[in-house]
């Protein structure tokens, strides 16, 4: 028996052989029906394309204006950096400081270690560090909240609406863009594939994607 087959689920640690599934199948444990791994064809591949999407909506949705809104023939717009250095400014810098990790550098985190994984990987080669980027990656990705700060984002410009008017800028499009693009790519990457990479690699047989 190859130890390369062997997959133990990791809710009730049984020790299972692995099985061939057709593509989009899925294994399950026979003892407590845990999903243990899926078939993706290119899902690692697809996860890096969308990850690259990611890190470019980011760089866009954070160097230009959110909203515009025009009130009393007065019209301001910010970017997210520029909120969280006026909450600073209005005395209340731990709200500042919860904007600034959950919406910007959680997310810029994910996303740099989601492609400082897989980009070397699928030229058949590990990055320094490969250890810590998989630990950051696992870290940071509970507190990467773009999709909460949206909701609330929608919810203010509702609301806003019946005092000035809010006028949509291209950081809010492409802020919805990156939520997107940061879902998709989370649900391409499959463990399962992704460590069965590492070991070939390792064992010097290059990319297998």
């Amino acid at each position: 028996m190859s130890v390369d087959r062997v997959v133990v689920c990791d809710q009730c640690d049984l020790v299972q052989l692995e099985v061939e599934l057709e593509p989009g199948g899925k294994a399950y444990c026979s003892r407590c029906e845990n999903d243990l791994y899926r078939s993706q064809p290119d899902g690692l591949r697809r996860c890096l394309i969308f990850a690259l999407t990611a890190a470019v909506l980011f760089l866009i949705s954070n160097s230009f204006p959110i909203v515009s809104i025009d009130s009393q023939g007065l019209t301001n717009s910010t970017t997210l950096l520029d909120a969280a250095e006026r909450l600073i400014q209005d005395g209340i810098p731990s709200i500042a400081g919860l904007v600034f990790t959950t919406t910007f550098l959680m997310p810029a985190l994910e996303i740099m270690s989601v492609i400082y994984l897989l980009l070397p990987l699928h030229f058949g080669r590990l990055p320094p560090g490969f250890n810590l980027a998989c630990r950051l990656m696992h870290l940071v990705k509970p507190w990467a909240m773009i999709e909460v700060f949206m909701l609330g984002l929608l919810v203010t410009v509702s609301k806003l609406n019946a005092f000035a008017t809010v006028i949509p800028d291209i950081g809010l499009i492409s802020f919805i863009l990156l939520m997107f693009s940061i879902t998709a790519s989370a649900a391409n990457f499959d463990v399962h594939t992704f460590w069965k990479q590492v070991d070939a690699v390792k064992k010097g047989r290059g990319s297998v994607w």
